[in-house]
C-alpha cells in the first residue's frame, strides 16, 4: 500500500498507530480487577513530565495497523477492552469503536479529553492534565475522573477538575507511582476530609503485570 493510502486511512481512523495490545488486569480506577484487553494507540503532545509510557509519544513510531485486526485480535481474549495510550482521541475513534461494538464487547476509553470525543464509549475514564486541559464535551460525558496527585497543589487541580465534569461522574485521586510514599497519606487524609473522593492505586504494578 502506498504512503499516501496509508495515510489517509489513518487519518479516518480505519488505521491507527498501535504501540501494544495485550490482555492483564484493569489496575486502575473504577473497573480494577477486570481481565481485560487493553489496546495503547501512539501519538501524544500533552507532555506529561511523569508519564510512564514516553514511548508511545511519537506516532511516527508504531506501525499504522488496520482496526479489522486490531479487533479481531481484541475480540479473542476478553469482553472488556480498553483503549488507552497515548493520547487515543488524537485520532478518529469511530471505526474502531463501531467495529468493536458490533462484537458486542464493552469499550473503555482512558483520555487526557484534551481533543475532541470520537468513538461510542462504554465508559470514558478522564485523566486531565494541566498542560492541555479536556474539551466540554468530554467532561459532560465522562464516568470516571482520575487524577494524578504528584504534589499538594494537585488537590487544587483535582477540585478545579472535580467542578466541570457531570454530577454522575465518579471522583478518583491517585498518586503519582514515583511520589506514592510522599503522597498516599495527603490522599489517604483528603479523602477521609472529602468522603466524595475515592483512591485510586496503580494496582498492576503492585501485582508485576502489564
Amino acid at each position: 500500500m502506498e504512503k499516501s493510502e496509508v495515510l489517509a486511512l489513518v487519518d479516518k481512523g480505519e488505521m491507527l498507530p498501535l504501540m501494544e495490545e495485550f490482555y492483564t488486569i484493569q489496575g486502575e480506577g473504577y473497573h480494577k480487577g477486570t481481565a481485560a484487553y487493553f489496546i495503547r494507540v501512539g501519538g501524544c503532545d500533552v507532555g506529561c513530565h511523569w508519564c510512564d509510557v514516553k514511548e508511545s509519544w511519537n506516532a511516527a513510531t508504531h506501525p499504522p495497523t488496520h482496526v479489522d485486526q486490531i479487533v479481531e485480535n481484541a475480540a479473542r481474549y476478553s469482553d472488556t477492552i480498553v483503549v488507552t495510550g497515548g493520547e487515543p482521541l488524537t485520532w478518529n475513534m469511530d471505526p474502531l469503536t463501531s467495529r468493536l461494538r458490533d462484537k458486542g464487547l464493552k469499550i473503555h476509553i482512558e483520555t487526557s479529553g484534551a481533543y475532541p470525543l470520537t468513538g461510542h464509549w462504554d465508559w470514558i475514564c478522564l485523566s486531565p492534565k494541566k498542560m492541555k486541559l479536556p474539551k466540554d464535551e468530554v467532561y459532560q460525558k465522562a464516568h470516571e475522573l482520575k487524577v494524578i496527585v504528584y504534589n499538594k497543589h494537585d488537590f487544587v487541580f483535582a477540585e478545579e477538575q472535580a467542578a466541570r465534569v457531570n454530577d454522575r461522574c465518579i471522583l478518583y485521586l491517585q498518586p503519582e507511582w514515583s511520589k506514592r510514599e510522599t503522597m498516599i497519606p495527603e490522599i489517604v487524609d483528603y479523602v477521609m476530609k472529602n468522603p466524595r473522593w475515592k483512591v485510586s492505586l496503580q494496582t498492576h504494578k503492585y501485582l508485576n503485570i502489564p
